[in-house]
């Protein structure tokens, strides 16, 4: 009997490298990011995580002097083909940033945004998908009856599930969080590691994290980053217990990062 085929990866990334002027950022990546799980990139500072992530939507297309090499396929669509508009791309695979970055307007309007642009004209269409990506994140208990205040006023933690519901609003199939949790409290992280846990039954999403312990808790497989590259990769249990590289053995315990 013929074994099933794997699935198709979501994101399949082949021999990236990415230059900013001459330093060479990443170095021939390849690795297959799995459908409906969050997958963590972990390693030391400078290794190339962000870079990796930016590159999965062509936010590094915004910096002066940036090459790539290599190939990014998204459901198997080249995200760098020259075809496909940035606009379209940022739509299929949203991000999340380090630190809050709320619009300066009212809650409703952050959500309401990306719709609008992308032709959701009606007010109670607008209003009930507003709602549905506040629940989404958890957050609409909290802010049901001040939707029209500014976004500014909500806590660190609040103003970051807000952009999480912005990014939602327009129905991306990949979220890409660059450590969304380094700015927030305890209690804060553990909403956002919950929110991710449900997210990923209808998306995928890619984190990058410093905190080894919220790889472990939030993420179904980890790849170990190292001078721009990708020493190893496979389920978070595995690498986290009996890692294969010395160098990621060394990273995970403390030994160096």
């Amino acid at each position: 009997m013929t074994p099933p085929a794997p699935p198709e990866p979501k994101i399949a990334i082949r021999g990236l490298s990415f230059f900013y002027g001459t330093v060479q950022a990443l170095r021939n990546v390849s690795i297959d990011v799995p459908a409906s799980a969050v997958t963590a990139l972990i390693g030391p500072s400078g290794c190339g995580k962000t870079t990796l992530l930016r590159c999965v939507n062509r936010m590094n297309d915004l910096i002066e002097g940036g090459r790539r090499e290599g190939q990014i396929l998204v459901d198997g669509a080249d995200v760098y083909d020259r075809s496909l508009p940035p606009e379209q791309l940022r739509k299929d695979v949203g991000m999340v940033f380090q630190r809050p970055n709320p619009f300066p307007t009212s809650i409703y309007k952050n959500v309401a945004y990306g719709p609008q642009i992308h032709g959701v004209k009606k007010g109670r269409d607008l209003d009930a998908l507003v709602e549905d990506c506040l629940r989404k994140t958890v957050l609409w208990e909290e802010v049901k009856d001040s939707l029209h205040a500014s976004a500014m006023n909500l806590s660190g933690g609040q103003q970051q599930r807000l952009c999480i519901a912005r990014a939602l609003a327009v129905g991306p199939k990949v979220l890409l969080m660059d450590e969304p949790c380094s700015a927030l409290d305890p209690i804060a992280t553990a909403r956002i590691e919950d929110l991710m846990y449900d997210l990923k039954q209808t998306l995928t999403v890619v984190l990058v994290t410093h905190n080894m312990q919220q790889a472990q808790r939030a993420s179904d497989h980890t790849a170990f980053m190292m001078g721009g590259r990708v020493l190893e990769f496979g389920a978070t249990r595995q690498i986290f217990l009996h890692p294969e590289q010395k160098q990621t053995d060394d990273y995970i315990s403390g030994r160096f990062g």
